[in-house]
């Protein structure tokens, strides 16, 4: 019967919890935060002067303006105009993906085109997320231009 008292009195039977609660906001104790951190940027107003020392201020350095990409910025702008004419300008592009360059259309039609060029390509089956995505946005693409897009009269 002893066990009978035991597991009944360990079932009812809770501890009180006292919760202890300041009366007023001045009886509050502050909790230490940062402990050891020295703040580095200066929050105490306007600038202080030092006597004597000037504020550093950088050494000033101006930029090159021989660098490979602003020397060369530009060059083939004019190049079906002034040269023999045998290269579109378009072929200089040479940093652009291969489907965007060349291309004189909206999103639609350069997802078109990257889509046209790597089916042929492993890309749906090494990437397959990245190629849902573009069909997905192909898609949306479609949907919208065929929604939102304004045709002519129709002929009757």
């Amino acid at each position: 019967m002893e066990w009978l008292g035991s597991t009944i009195l360990k079932t009812f039977w809770r501890p009180t919890v006292n919760v202890v609660r300041t009366r007023y906001h001045a009886d509050k104790t502050r909790l230490v935060r940062r402990y050891g951190y020295e703040e580095k940027i200066w929050c105490g107003g306007l600038l202080p002067r030092t006597v004597g020392k000037p504020l550093p201020i950088p050494e000033y350095r101006p930029g090159n303006v021989w660098t490979e990409r602003k020397a060369l910025f530009g060059q083939n702008d004019y190049i079906d105009i002034l040269g023999p004419g045998n290269l579109h300008p378009v072929k200089t592009l040479y940093s652009v993906p291969s489907w965007i360059r060349g291309v004189s259309g909206h999103e639609y039609h350069i997802l078109l085109r990257k889509k046209k060029m790597f089916a042929k390509t492993g890309s749906p089956k090494i990437r397959p997320t990245k190629w849902k995505e573009l069909e997905k946005r192909l898609s949306f693409l479609y949907r919208k231009l065929n929604r939102k897009t304004k045709t002519g009269p129709s002929p009757d």
